[in-house]
């Protein structure tokens, strides 16, 4: 998971690289956005992402809301 990267950072959209079960800070920031909703997503609270789309989601209903957008779910 992360540590604490974001000491020095500058409170803005973070850009992060997902990975199955980890995800790496490209760019430091306190947030990434919903690929959904929209809305900001603390990166202490991110718990939902896509590693093949590399896209964050709020909630689990987001996630599968894009499944079913993409066709992934039946």
């Amino acid at each position: 998971m992360l540590g604490r990267y974001d000491r020095g950072s500058t409170g803005g959209e973070a850009k992060v690289e997902y990975g199955d079960g980890t995800m790496r800070v490209v760019k430091p920031g306190t947030y990434v956005r919903c690929a959904v909703t929209g809305e900001p997503i603390a990166l202490d609270a991110l718990r939902y992402w896509n590693v093949d789309r590399q896209e964050a989601y709020a909630t689990p209903e987001a996630a599968m809301q894009r499944l079913k957008e993409t066709g992934a779910a039946r």
